[in-house]
């Protein structure tokens, strides 16, 4: 099966992906300038319309809801399924080890409330979605996530700046395997239901587990030191981003990870990319 999928934020991480796994897979990939473009005209005749926008953390209130808002309209009129990268800010502390698509959004801080609402706003209007759930980016290149900007930064020295306790799980995707996993869910998206949640498992890492991986990738030890946050601290007034980095900085005390059964049972057939053969591709741009 193939088709045409419009992707919004092309030019980003996510957007990049999928516009390249789609195009492989012989679908056409219409791209969306937002100065130029108008929304519903673009969506006219497509299939997907995959969500790769995404503001700033201290533009999300005021931009979030409305850029949403356009992309339900858009899907709703020409019938077509929204593609939407979902993350973990969903569910708030006091949830898992292991989250999966019926555990509670019981976030309160407002990052983790406006994606709440967002998410919430999809199945209520009843907007075809696959939402893809995952934990934090492993890309093939360096694009300001927190592996290449702040954690693997140091990489060529043998170093990686950790934000936590080495021994706490956490969520990872590698963006191509993530582009893929939702290429295989939206070939068989007339099987699925109209609103479907799907954790992506990803991998589950402790720092001292990607220390020792990113040992292996690069044939030497790999020392973790501790993140420091007070230079970000200095940086606020002038990188007002950095706000939503404080925010969601909790994630990185709380053990989880990303339950695979639903996402198993629903494409038994997806192989994931080996997580050293990730993490070279991650660090690539760095070394």
């Amino acid at each position: 099966m193939s088709g045409t999928i419009l992707v919004l934020g092309a030019s980003g991480r996510f957007g990049r992906s999928v516009a390249d796994e789609f195009a492989r897979a012989g679908w056409t990939v219409r791209g969306f300038d937002r100065g130029r473009d108008d929304l519903d005209r673009a969506a006219a005749g497509v299939d997907l319309i995959a969500v790769g926008w995404n503001p700033p953390y201290h533009k999300w209130a005021a931009e979030l809801p409305g850029l949403h808002a356009q992309v339900r309209r858009a899907a709703l009129r020409h019938d077509a399924t929204v593609l939407l990268p979902g993350n973990v800010y969903v569910f708030g502390p006091g949830t898992g080890p292991v989250w999966d698509e019926t555990t509670p959004h019981r976030a309160t801080n407002p990052l983790g409330r406006l994606r709440i609402d967002m998410e919430a706003a999809y199945r209520a209007e009843g907007v075809r979605t696959i939402l893809l759930r995952a934990g934090d980016f492993l890309d093939t290149e360096a694009s300001g996530n927190w592996f290449d900007r702040l954690i693997a930064q140091d990489i060529r020295k043998g170093v990686i700046h950790y934000p936590a306790p080495v021994d706490v799980p956490h969520a990872w995707a590698f963006l191509p395997d993530l582009a893929r996993a939702f290429h295989l869910l939206a070939e068989r998206r007339d099987d699925l239901p109209r609103f479907c949640d799907v954790p992506f498992p990803g991998y589950t890492l402790t720092g001292d587990d990607l220390a020792c991986a990113l040992g292996r990738v690069m044939g030497q030890p790999v020392r973790i030191r501790p993140m420091r946050f007070w230079p970000l601290r200095l940086l606020r007034p002038v990188m007002p981003v950095l706000g939503g980095v404080f925010e969601m900085k909790y994630l990185w005390n709380l053990p989880h990870s990303l339950s695979a059964a639903r996402f198993g049972a629903l494409v038994p057939e997806f192989a994931a990319t080996p997580v050293d053969q990730a993490l070279a591709a991650a660090i690539a741009p760095l070394r």
